[in-house]
């Protein structure tokens, strides 16, 4: 069963993708937090213009939502370049890539999202590409097969990816620059906020009510960018259109999303966990059939934030909810104890 949230990092709809592109930094001097991967990258574009040469290849890896294909738009605004767009699920033979290289410009920038999806067969016409700017073609097979060299301008290759343990060990060594993206602090968030309020042409916003909206994404601005479209609509219909911490927490009540930035599948999953299965630990599969919710929903969904909060652990039997957990949702913290026959009592 598939799930909409309005806390999920993932991009929605293509309307929401218009909406985010609008609100996004076009220089570096505008970008807000990520201070030390900023600083190497500063650092990496400035010497590449003083070279005149096309920048190293940039791999981004970290959680969606945190602002890779911003960066990317960035850098290459930054270079003076443009920028081909592209993903790895897109790549689905060797002529596509080759297609959009053949279209790139000296210096331009090629950007995969989602890279550690590329087909092996891609990649193979990749490595050559990235190192020495040529695509190696195959024409004919069995014993008349012979390869053919087409040449590509100099370019950037910029992939981005929330699962770089995936990018096979030939592909990850040949990006120059690796950068890894953290989560925002509230304080980050809440300046973020404040630049996407002025660009919505919202009326002033109170810094109590954007802090409010900050402390509830989930350190990620894609979430602080929706909750704060859904508190202006809830302000323009039900308050006249002001937009004060009490509106913000009934707008954020409206949409089932708590103090901590937890919503209705999120409590779910952890009264699941505490209330039928005594706080834990139990797989994965047993609580996702018990809750309807398909498995891997849960783990790449609800899980990665719960864990990162410590409301959830990862035992080798399965999971457990922490005391944290169970205080915030006013259960019975039952903890078990494991014997040494490794049985639980």
């Amino acid at each position: 069963m598939a799930t909409e949230r309005i806390l999920s990092p993932q991009q929605r709809t293509p309307e929401e993708e218009q909406a985010n592109y609008a609100l996004r930094p076009d220089r570096i001097d505008e970008y807000v937090g990520q201070r030390e991967l900023i600083e190497r990258l500063v650092i990496a574009v400035q010497a590449a213009r003083a070279r005149q040469d096309p920048m190293e290849h940039v791999l981004l890896h970290g959680p969606p939502g945190l602002g890779k294909t911003t960066l990317a738009h960035v850098i290459a605004r930054e270079m003076g370049s443009r920028i081909t767009v592209t993903s790895g699920p897109a790549l689905a033979r060797g002529t596509d890539l080759v297609a959009a290289l053949q279209r790139l410009q000296k210096g331009d920038v090629l950007f995969i999202d989602e890279i550690h999806r590329l087909p092996v067969a891609v990649e193979e016409f990749v490595y050559p590409a990235m190192e020495d700017f040529r695509i190696d073609v195959t024409v004919d097979t069995g014993l008349n097969a012979r390869t053919v060299q087409i040449r590509c301008k100099p370019f950037t290759l910029i992939g981005a990816t929330t699962r770089a343990g995936l990018l096979s060990s030939p592909l990850r060594s040949r990006f120059g620059q690796v950068f890894h993206l953290q989560y925002y602090t509230v304080a980050e968030l809440a300046t973020i906020l404040r630049r996407s309020s002025e660009l919505l042409s919202m009326a002033a916003v109170p810094d109590a009510a954007l802090a409010r909206i900050a402390e509830r994404s989930r350190g990620t601005p894609r979430i602080a960018n929706r909750l704060l479209r859904r508190v202006r609509d809830f302000a323009h219909v039900k308050a006249g259109g002001s937009l004060s911490l009490g509106v913000v927490d009934d707008a954020l009540r409206l949409e089932g999303v708590d103090a901590l930035g937890l919503d209705d599948l999120d409590r779910s999953y952890l009264r699941t966990i505490g209330n039928v299965y005594s706080c834990g630990p139990v797989g994965l599969e047993t609580v996702a059939a018990t809750m309807n919710e398909d498995a891997s929903t849960l783990e790449d969904v609800v899980e990665p934030f719960l864990l990162q909060i410590g409301f959830l652990a990862r035992t080798r039997r399965g999971r457990a909810l922490t005391k944290a957990a169970c205080d915030h949702l006013g259960i019975a913290f039952r903890p078990q104890v494991e014997s040494s026959d490794g049985s639980l009592f």
